[in-house]
């Protein structure tokens, strides 16, 4: 006994020692008050404070009309602070709204953000999967790089699994890993951005998607849709297809090819802002305008689609809200009140004055 320990001090020591040592174990009843209150020779009353002492401490639990149960073996290692973002990019586009969200939320609950940042590419993605591992840090927001030709970092998810590191995606997701997720509605963006052309009276609308994302093959499939539900013959020659490496080329290429044409596009969908505006630039020299000769649509609602003189109809991305509702889920998880949730962003059209009725 100590000096100046109270009695039910002594009854909650006596039994976080007898739990630490695995004399009583996870799932094993306690004496009851009675029995408690012989053995040390005092009141139930100072019994009752001990036990209410250790059920605040989540050693044992009572359960009404059964008893007293262990219900941990209190060497539980204190969960780190720190919480990992890693997404494709982080200083330009989407990206810095998804982060102040994000970091907005985990200030508000004292913990700590740790940025990474792949630049959608799949070997930059596994060294900092790496890293991450190798750090104190309980849990991670994901968004992954190349995600509909990535097949090498799955292990690396394995991993955080064993190690009891949560982990949730954003804007994309490994649907054989069955994760935590939080995306956008993808394939109803790219839906509803076409069919709004297509209320305009535009029958021609051509495509450039991104094709090494799963959020490009998710709108193609919306736009395709679109056409297809609305009697509009599919023309492969008008829709294009380009990867990270291949974009600055790509849609040159692949504009030039469309003003070549006798019977043109009369409209475009974008994959995302970023591209619509390259594309207003190249059909500018070109010497077509935007959009009186011909409709220009983005997706995504970045701060790009009101940046320039011709203003963007777009798909909104909740990128703030994203982060935030990201955070707060990875930190359910890591404090195990969440298991694996998953959220689905409805696809919301801005319309603005980049397109005409045909």
């Amino acid at each position: 006994m100590k000096k100046d320990e109270t009695k039910h001090e002594i009854i909650e020591n006596y039994f976080i020692e007898l739990i630490k040592n695995e004399t009583i174990n996870i799932g094993d009843q306690l004496p009851s008050e009675n029995e408690i209150a012989s053995q040390f020779n005092v009141s139930r009353h100072t019994v009752r404070q001990a036990l209410e002492r250790l059920s605040q401490c989540g050693l044992i639990m009572k359960e009404k009309g059964k008893g007293t149960f262990c219900i941990s073996s209190g060497k539980e290692e204190k969960k780190s602070k720190n919480i990992a973002l890693l997404t494709t990019y982080i200083s330009n586009y989407i990206f810095p709204k998804i982060t102040e969200g994000v970091e907005e939320v985990l200030r508000q609950n004292g913990y700590n953000l740790l940025l990474f940042n792949s630049n959608n590419d799949i070997e930059n993605e596994i060294n900092c999967l790496k890293s991450i591992e190798s750090q104190d840090i309980s849990g991670v927001i994901i968004e992954p790089a190349q995600s509909s030709i990535n097949n090498m970092d799955k292990k690396y998810f394995e991993k955080f699994d064993e190690k009891n590191i949560k982990y949730i995606m954003i804007n994309a997701y490994y649907e054989d890993l069955n994760p935590a997720y939080i995306v956008l509605n993808d394939e109803q963006g790219g839906y509803r951005i076409t069919k709004y052309l297509i209320e305009l009276g535009h029958k021609k609308i051509a495509a450039i998607l991104k094709e090494d994302d799963i959020q490009g093959q998710k709108r193609k499939v919306g736009y395709l849709n679109a056409l297809k539900e609305n009697g509009l013959k599919t023309d492969e020659s008008i829709i294009g297809e380009y990867t990270t490496d291949t974009k600055e080329m790509y849609i040159d290429m692949f504009l030039r090819e469309i003003l070549k044409m006798k019977e043109m596009p009369s409209a475009i969908f974008c994959y995302n802002d970023d591209i619509a505006l390259k594309c207003i630039e190249i059909l500018r020299k070109g010497g077509l305008q935007v959009p009186k000769d011909i409709s220009v649509v983005g997706f995504d609602d970045s701060s790009l689609a009101v940046a320039s003189e011709v203003k963007l109809t777009t798909i909104i991305h909740p990128k703030k809200q994203m982060g935030m509702q990201a955070a707060k889920y990875i930190l359910g998880m890591v404090e195990g009140k969440l298991n694996r949730p998953q959220y689905i962003f409805d696809a919301e059209l801005i319309v603005r004055d980049s397109c005409t009725k045909k």
